[in-house]
């Protein structure tokens, strides 16, 4: 049986209701959703562009900052449970396939404390 790591029936079924109750479900095309979730992390980025790293890692909780990170953080997710509802992605087992994967290209002894990318790492 697979671990629930990302449980997001609830979030796609208001996000489905949402739509449909404005008439927006023709507008959700996997072209246009791609767009307004690219669009979102556009957003998200600009709120980390120019900080530094140590203002970066308060961002959720400065003043200045925590709201505008909260609300795009949520667009992001929003739109992307949006595209996996309507492409009929299951995100849990999406994400727990890319995890698996990512352990076989990342061994904990060949890629600990270190960023190379995966085909740049020793052969074991």
């Amino acid at each position: 049986m697979e671990k629930t790591l990302v449980n997001v029936d609830g979030a796609a079924q208001a996000l489905r209701q949402f739509a449909e109750e404005r008439d927006w479900h023709k507008f959700h095309s996997p072209k246009n959703l791609v767009m307004a979730l690219s669009g979102e992390v556009g957003e998200l980025t600009e709120i980390f562009q120019w900080m530094s790293e140590a203002d970066s890692l308060s961002a959720a909780t400065a003043p200045k900052t925590s709201q505008a990170v909260r609300d795009e953080l949520a667009d992001v997710a929003l739109y992307l449970v949006r595209l996996a509802d309507v492409l009929g992605v299951d995100l849990n087992a999406a994400v727990s396939s890319k995890l698996a994967s990512n352990a076989a290209k990342y061994p904990i002894e060949l890629s600990k404390g270190v960023s190379t990318k995966y085909d740049q790492l020793p052969k074991p």
